[in-house]
């Protein structure tokens, strides 16, 4: 049995399932027997170049997300699981992840889920043992509803059509002149719900972003936020009266482990589908091509905030007008990573940060200005990639704000529309920066930054060598 027929054609029976397209459907569009499908999403036969195509174009998908060879996203996420001392005994290679994931992808997606139910279990125990002892107890390693709602909204490409359809429905009726402001979103919560929008300061004992009360048909908005966030705010709340049944609807397609992650993913649906109508698809793509994907325009055009726009850029995944795919990540002077996804193919940690060659940190010593580098993965794929710092918290004189990291990049294939592209030299070698993972997946043994041990390479001291850094001897 061919391990890749057996990926690709597990991953039709998941699209076709996720259509909710039955196999005696597909295969009379196909003209072929719902058993030969059946072998064929089993891995027992050959899918030739002709076939494949009518397959991807009956699942509107494209051919090479079918027969791309391995999930980088799930690689790294079981990479990162089976890096923990955990496992540091049994000899788990990187060829044997990547046989996993090629022939059972759900037993690796189970394993990945049963990581992060350990660490989250792992978490409570400290957490009472805290309580009871009264002493913090540092060094452990932390688990987040977060991973599954990125986990969510990257099974889905990031890219929900439905809400799409709604939102540009939506803009229509909202816009004037074109554009979804904020006092006209507000004047149609008012029209449409008789619900007033309010813009308060929070008193200092109580703060707030914002609050909706139902019974009173007010939605209260803290005046330390900024216009663009207030207007992402409102076109959620339209999207939290009007979207609900959709957003529910993609909610039960996903496997949550927790109450408390899908409360979480459906925040997320109704932040992208706000996003959806301020900056709705049609325009904003035609934008993106024009202005090629010049973050600080589009910021002008929608009248919206740099990571907004991030965001957004990352969701231009209709086949009919499709953006270059790109991954979006977003991260805090201690290096964790609170917002994740890639469609780019570039492999993004699930477990703690990433690596300190990433110019997402590098961007925090010179916080409000765009760092565009040429990134070079240890497998020779090459990325352009941007990261500015946003500030965050009260927009007050004398409060303090706290400086995140919004890092966006794609393959360098693309470098051509990627305005940010233009200031580099991709042909010169000496410009492209080696970045791995993360110190216990990366493979680059002459990087002096290695914080950790290779997970690939037994570890040694030699107490009369040491190479570039105290963990590589040769």
């Amino acid at each position: 049995m061919n391990q890749i027929d057996q990926q690709i054609g597990h991953k039709i029976k998941a699209k076709r399932k996720k259509l909710q397209i039955t196999q005696a459907n597909l295969s009379k569009k196909l003209a072929i027997s719902p058993t030969y499908l059946n072998l064929m999403e089993s891995g027992k036969r050959k899918i030739d170049l002709d076939l494949l195509l009518k397959i991807s174009n009956e699942l509107n998908v494209d051919v090479s997300d079918i027969s791309k060879k391995i999930d980088t996203n799930l690689y790294q996420n079981l990479m990162d699981l089976l890096g923990d001392n955990l496992f540091e005994n049994l000899d788990i290679t990187n060829f044997d992840v990547k046989e996993l994931i090629n022939t059972n992808p759900s037993i690796a997606k189970a394993l990945v889920k049963l990581g992060d139910n350990y660490k989250k279990k792992n978490q409570d125990i400290v957490s009472k043992v805290e309580n009871i002892s009264g002493k913090f107890i540092d060094s452990r390693k932390n688990s987040f509803p977060g991973e599954v709602v990125s986990d969510f909204i990257q099974e889905n490409e990031n890219y929900f059509p439905k809400l799409e359809d709604f939102a540009t429905n939506t803009f229509h009726k909202i816009q004037t002149n074109n554009r979804a402001g904020y006092s006209s979103i507000c004047e149609y919560l008012v029209n449409n719900h008789n619900i007033n929008v309010k813009d308060v300061v929070p008193d200092e004992n109580k703060p707030f972003t914002k609050q909706f009360y139902p019974d009173t048909k007010n939605f209260v908005l803290s005046d330390y936020l900024s216009l663009e966030t207030k207007k992402l705010f409102a076109a959620a709340q339209v999207a939290q009266l009007e979207a609900n049944e959709i957003i529910d609807e993609y909610l039960k397609s996903f496997s949550f482990p927790t109450e408390e992650s899908k409360k979480l993913s459906k925040v997320a649906l109704l932040n992208y589908t706000g996003a959806a109508i301020i900056m709705p698809y049609q325009p904003f793509f035609e934008e993106c091509i024009k202005q090629r994907y010049d973050v600080e325009l589009l910021q002008n055009t929608f009248a919206t905030s740099f990571e907004q726009v991030a965001h957004r850029i990352t969701c231009l995944q209709n086949p009919k007008m499709k953006g270059i795919p790109f991954h979006m990540l977003r991260a805090d002077v201690a290096g964790n990573i609170s917002k994740r996804f890639s469609l780019s193919g570039i492999e993004i940690p699930r477990y703690g940060g990433a690596c300190p060659r990433w110019n997402i940190y590098a961007a925090f010593t010179m916080p409000g200005k765009i760092n565009a580098a040429v990134s070079k993965m240890p497998n020779g794929e090459k990325y352009v990639c941007i990261a500015r710092t946003v500030e965050k918290g009260v927009g007050k004189h004398g409060m303090f704000k706290s400086l995140l990291s919004i890092g966006l990049g794609c393959q360098a294939k693309y470098a051509k529309d990627f305005v940010y592209a233009d200031s580099l030299n991709l042909n010169d070698k000496k410009t492209e920066t080696p970045i791995g993972v993360n110190c216990r997946t990366c493979d680059r043994m002459d990087c002096q930054q290695r914080a950790f041990p290779p997970l690939h390479k037994k570890f040694d001291i030699d107490l009369n060598k040491r190479g570039i850094s105290v963990y590589v001897a040769d």
